[in-house]
């Protein structure tokens, strides 16, 4: 006879509320306010919950506390579970409404690729109201009202369900003039570099790739978003990483020339090279819709931007 390992005694419910709130705060008394309690029932909660576990949670330095190693990894958990409590709450209570999805996605995202996939897109869910919105952000997926959302950057999101939909890689671009006093890699670390705000790692990814030694000094200058840095790279300002599809506009314009050739970047390191990333926390999967949607992006060939 197989024995059943007992499973492990649950803390109350609402010490785990009081630790949520406090991990949010990073202060008893703020928590109490919120929770509309005095800090010493809060404190008291605390405790109580320690004692459940048998661990330390809070380390106390004057007036400040600080977080056990044991409170951090715990708090990923909580926050977990009040996010999937919220969400079932907010379906339910709108469950009476007509379905409907929300996506966030990159603004490029949306125009290269999404938006030529429209139609396709309308006829999977044809009873849903699916709204669309362009926050360049990870958007908070609870106060936002977002089902799922695409982002782009290198896939580190942890905590959410991150699939790749299509990489975005780079051509290292400059206006002619700029070219013409450019005959090596080296020559690059004398140039205005035009860099995302989104990711820090993306020039000197590129740069170890190509060997060359980082400037001591910071010459870039960083956009939000992926337009803009073109449009800068156009105006001259200095040299820019254009994503391929743009990239290929420009320079069979002439508009934009790669000083150091199309396939400068070829060969780097998967886990160097961005992309754009379908993050949706796995709770929201078990909503039928939501899921279709998913697994409909998911499955899309993305690189030829066609309908599939």
């Amino acid at each position: 006879m197989s024995v059943v390992p007992a499973r492990p005694r649950l803390p109350p419910l609402n010490a785990l509320r009081v630790f949520h709130s406090v991990v949010q705060h990073k202060s008893l008394r703020r928590a109490a306010d919120e929770l509309s309690v005095t800090p010493q029932a809060v404190g008291q909660q605390i405790k109580l919950l320690e004692e459940t576990l048998q661990v330390k949670l809070l380390e106390r330095r004057g007036r400040t506390i600080e977080l056990t190693e044991q409170a951090i990894l715990l708090s990923h958990y909580v926050k977990a579970g009040f996010d999937e409590f919220a969400e079932g709450v907010r379906r339910v209570a709108k469950s009476g409404q007509r379905d409907r999805i929300n996506l966030n996605a990159s603004p490029y995202f949306v125009t290269h690729y999404l938006l030529p996939r429209l139609s396709d897109f309308r006829e999977l869910l044809s009873g849903a109201d699916i709204r669309i919105t362009t926050m360049i952000d990870m958007p908070d997926f609870g106060r936002d009202e977002i089902d799922m959302t695409v982002q782009w950057g290198y896939g580190d999101w942890p905590g959410y369900e991150a699939r790749l939909l299509v990489e975005d890689p780079k051509i290292i671009c400059c206006t002619p003039a700029i070219a013409t006093q450019i005959s090596s890699v080296s020559d690059l670390s004398r140039f205005t570099l035009l860099d995302t705000a989104k990711s820090k790692r993306l020039w000197p990814d590129i740069l170890r790739h190509l060997d060359v030694d980082q400037p001591t000094a910071d010459r870039s200058v960083s956009f939000d978003d992926a337009a803009t840095m073109r449009r800068a790279a156009l105006q001259g300002i200095g040299i820019g990483l254009v994503s391929l599809l743009d990239a290929e506009e420009d320079l069979n314009s002439g508009n934009l020339v790669a000083p150091l050739g199309r396939d400068a970047l070829i060969g780097m390191p998967q886990d160097e090279i961005p992309g754009f990333y379908l993050i949706v926390p796995r709770g929201h999967l078990r909503i039928r819709g939501v899921a279709m949607l998913h697994r409909w992006l998911v499955q899309q060939q993305w690189r030829s931007r066609s309908s599939s």
